[in-house]
C-alpha cells in the first residue's frame, strides 16, 4: 500500500463522539477475547468444540483477533482495517450459533444449543450482542475513528488544493 492509500484508509471526518462507539465495540471484543483464554472450557476451545468446529483450537486465533483488533479500536489506530476481521468474526458467530437457533436444528455440522424456544424471537434474543458488535464494527469501517483517535492525529485531513 502506498502512502495515499494508507491516508485514505485512516483519514476520518467523523465527529469526536465516535469514541463512544469505539470504546463500546473495542472493549467488548477485548473482554470476550480475554475470556476465551481465561475460561477456555466454557468460552474458548471447549465451547468451539461443543458448537461443532472441526478445529476447536481456532478459538485461540479468534481470541487473539478480538483482543488485538479491539485494542486498535479503543486507541483509534488503523480503525477501519481493525474492523474488517471483527466483522468476519461476528458473521461467523451469527452463522454458526444463531442460524441453528433460528432454524431449530443443527446446520452444516454446527450444533444448536438446548433452549426452551427456537425460531426468530429466540434467535433475536440470543443474537442481540452479536448484532450490536457487527453493526458497530460496520459503522466504524464506514466512518473511521473520529477526531479523538490516533488515526486522526497521524492522518490529519488536509484541505484539498483545488479551489
Amino acid at each position: 500500500m502506498d502512502g495515499s492509500s494508507w491516508q485514505h484508509l485512516c483519514t476520518t471526518r467523523a465527529p469526536a463522539s465516535v469514541i463512544l462507539i469505539r470504546l463500546m465495540v473495542g472493549l467488548v471484543f477485548v473482554s470476550e477475547g480475554v475470556q476465551k483464554f481465561l475460561f477456555a472450557a466454557e468460552l474458548g476451545a471447549g465451547r468451539f468444540e461443543r458448537i461443532g468446529f472441526a478445529q476447536p483450537n481456532v478459538a485461540y486465533l479468534v481470541a487473539c483477533v478480538e483482543v488485538t483488533c479491539g485494542v486498535l479500536l479503543v486507541l483509534g489506530l488503523l480503525t477501519r482495517l481493525a474492523a474488517i476481521p471483527l466483522i468476519i468474526v461476528m458473521l461467523t458467530a451469527i452463522t454458526t450459533t444463531k442460524l441453528p437457533i433460528l432454524l431449530g436444528h443443527d446446520l452444516w455440522g454446527f450444533q444448536v444449543r438446548k433452549l426452551s424456544e427456537y425460531g426468530f424471537w429466540a434467535m433475536a434474543h440470543e443474537a442481540r450482542t452479536d448484532w450490536a458488535m457487527l453493526l458497530g464494527s460496520v459503522f466504524l469501517l464506514i466512518v473511521g475513528a473520529g477526531r479523538f483517535s490516533i488515526d486522526a492525529r497521524l492522518f490529519r485531513c488536509r484541505p484539498s488544493s483545488a479551489a
